[in-house]
This record gives C-alpha cells, structure tokens and sequence, in this order.
C-alpha cells in the first residue's frame, strides 16, 4: 500500500507538466510516459538540475536530458533506465521520478520527507501564475555590473520578488520581500532603463530592457510595496 501512495502521489507531479515560459512546451500526460517523445526543456532555459536543485558546472555535474520527462537533470538524479515505448522499448537514461513510476520500483534514496525552502518555487510554475515576470538586471552597488535573471512576482505570494538564474530553474538563488519599499524612477541615461527599490539604506538598482517593462515593474512592485495582494485591475470584495 505504502508503495501504491508513494507511485500516485509523484504520478501526480506529472500532471502539472513543463510550462516553458519562453517555449510554449506541451505538457505530457501522466498516461503518455514513456509512450511518447517528450520536448526537452531547453538547456539554456536552466541552471540547476530540476530534481535535486544542485547547480550545474562543466566539470562534476553536467546536464542530461530524462527521455521520458524531458527535464534538464544532473548525471546523478538521471543514473536510471527504463524501457520507453516510443523508442521501440529500449532502455533510455530517466530520471528517478520517471523510473519509479514507469518500473513501479523503489529506490534506496527518498527526498519527499525533505521541507521545501521558502525558495524552492519552480521558476516555471510560478511564472504561470505570476503578477509580473521577466528578464531584469540587478545591478550591483557601483551600478556598472550586476546579476542578470529571471523576476518573478507570485500571485500567491504577492509580497514578495523571487530572483531565479534563469527561466526554469527550480530553486530561487533569493528573494526580496517587498513591503515597505519605495519604488524611485531614475532618469534614463545611455538609453538605460533604471528603477530602485529603497528602505533604511537598502537600495535595490534594476535595469530593465524597454521603458515599458520598466514602468510595468514599477508599478506592480509599488502595490507589493503598499501590501496590494489583488491583481492590478482587480478590486477587493468589501460591504455595499
């Protein structure tokens, strides 16, 4: 039984498929493993394995491609092979999620118990039901360098600016609660389109790619900053 609830309960985290937030990726159906040709994540599109969360480097945790899923995996967490049916049933490189469910087999190592991080939101799902996400650069105290990514405003946690290396990474390397902030216009020079984020000596620069997605930004994290929790363009339920 125990074994019957472990396979349903990761059966399920297939239902929510890849949602390429810069591919429009379809989604496989649970049914549809190993039956069909999954679209790979693209490999630019992530900078850590999408299973265990550990970065990516070019020497001791390089990226592969589960055949049943499609995700972007590290040597590690895709150490297993399964028969896939689309490929005339030859064994293929999996990932463990995908192994256990299509062997109905249990593995030595289990990391359901572990608690997911406040930072262990994939950049995907949130981006799919998100207030604002794009490409920012966070620029760095000299305002000449910075870290450039992927910005996410979740619809579920509206206070809060998630920061991921890219676009469908699993894990946020930060975040960046937003009440409390004043949103600062700078004055565009060189054609740069910069914003702040300012309280008690914090200061957060941004550099955005157009004057539109610049404005878009300031005003969704002005009404994070406020404590607005509703969509913009929304209004909240009060007494007549």
């Amino acid at each position: 039984q125990d074994a019957i609830d472990r396979k349903e309960k990761r059966s399920g985290t297939f239902k929510t498929a890849v949602h390429g937030v810069e591919t429009d990726t379809p989604a496989l159906k649970t049914e549809e493993l190993g039956r069909r040709a999954p679209q790979w994540v693209r490999d630019n599109l992530v900078t850590m394995c999408m299973r265990c969360k550990e970065p990516f480097n070019a020497i001791t945790r390089r990226r592969h491609h589960c055949r049943a899923c499609g995700y972007v995996v590290c040597a590690r967490c895709s150490d297993y092979r399964a028969e896939l049916q689309y490929d005339g049933n030859r064994l293929n490189r999996v990932c463990q999620e995908c192994f256990i469910f299509l062997t109905g087999h249990t593995v030595l190592e289990d990391r359901e118990g572990k608690h997911k991080g406040i930072l262990e939101k994939g950049a995907a799902e949130v981006s799919s039901r998100s207030l604002l996400c794009s490409s920012l650069q966070l620029l760095d105290k000299n305002g000449k360098g910075g870290t450039r990514g992927w910005f996410v405003i979740p619809q579920d946690d509206p206070l809060v600016l998630y920061i991921y290396a890219a676009p469908q990474d699993v894990r946020a390397h930060t975040s960046i609660p937003l009440l409390g902030y004043q949103v600062k216009d700078l004055p565009q020079g060189d054609s740069r389109h910069l914003f702040q984020l300012e309280q008690s000596g914090q200061v957060y620069t941004f550099l955005a790619d157009s004057e539109e997605l610049k404005q878009r930004w300031m005003r969704t994290m002005a009404r994070s900053a406020a404590g607005v929790t509703h969509p913009e363009g929304e209004e909240e339920d009060g007494d007549p």
